[in-house]
């Protein structure tokens, strides 16, 4: 009976698509002026700088990764992925901290803007291709699919919220805080292709896992780690949710 009263009352703030709550003219004209010219490209192109002074190459993050450099671009597209070498299921910016340090550089914090300019660059180099994440590929990745779909679904908070009360069928398209709430996988959003992004409303880049972290806190919910395995889960779960969308990094959100 509470999840039901909560969802309800979540329901009474939400409002479905009008021209109340479309995006002005003047945002309009923004939006498609950054679609030209995204700020975020500035972000990318120094996310290649220090790729360049903390890894070296494309063909070093290869030979991390165990492939051929010419299959680099195809095998970042599947991220998140089990990494024998690290012994676990990791973001692609977890792959870089373990890079970085074998190439005895000093890793960078994952919540820095200095790894998502370089997450940025790197995700990058597979713009073009489809999201390849295979979910089936070994039992690490089974579980991690299953356990972010218990993160996505499960109720948490004083609110006792998921994050399927804003991307639940039911509320998909109605607004919320004056933006429509998106399906997290659809053509028009293909969530985990267009991130990292540049929010037009932040004025800066953001990484994925830093958009569901301000989703938590918007929420009043405990706030998961970046890089934790609920965190990492949760990320395989959505962009398991836009497999075969094509990559265009960086995004741009309103």
């Amino acid at each position: 009976m509470k999840k039901i009263i909560l969802a309800s009352a979540l329901l009474g703030v939400l409002a479905f698509g009008s021209d109340q709550f479309a995006m002005s003219d003047a945002d309009r004209a923004m939006y498609q002026e950054m679609l030209e010219n995204n700020p975020a490209d500035m972000d990318v192109a120094w996310g290649g700088e220090l790729f360049e002074a903390n890894i070296g190459s494309e063909e070093a993050l290869a030979k991390f990764l165990g492939v051929k450099a010419e299959e680099l671009a195809a095998y970042l597209s599947g991220f998140p992925r089990y990494i024998e070498k690290l012994g676990m299921v990791a973001s692609q910016e977890q792959v870089l901290q373990g890079a970085m340090a074998e190439a005895g550089k000093k890793p960078l914090a994952l919540k820095s803007k200095e790894m998502a300019a370089m997450g940025a660059y790197v995700k990058s180099l597979s713009n073009g291709l489809p999201i390849s994440i295979d979910i089936n590929a070994n039992e690490q990745m089974k579980k991690a699919y299953a356990f972010g779909e218990e993160v996505f679904t499960q109720h948490r908070g004083g609110r006792g919220l998921s994050c399927m009360s804003c991307h639940a069928p039911a509320v998909i398209g109605s607004i919320l805080r004056t933006q429509p709430l998106p399906d997290l996988g659809s053509e028009a959003n293909k969530a985990a292709a267009t991130w990292p992004a540049y929010r037009m409303t932040k004025s800066s880049m953001s990484t994925l896992q830093k958009r569901f972290q301000g989703c938590m806190e918007n929420a009043l919910l405990a706030v998961i780690p970046m890089g934790s395995p609920e965190m990492n889960a949760l990320e395989v779960y959505v962009t398991h949710a836009a497999k075969g969308k094509e990559i265009a990094i960086p995004g741009l959100k309103r």
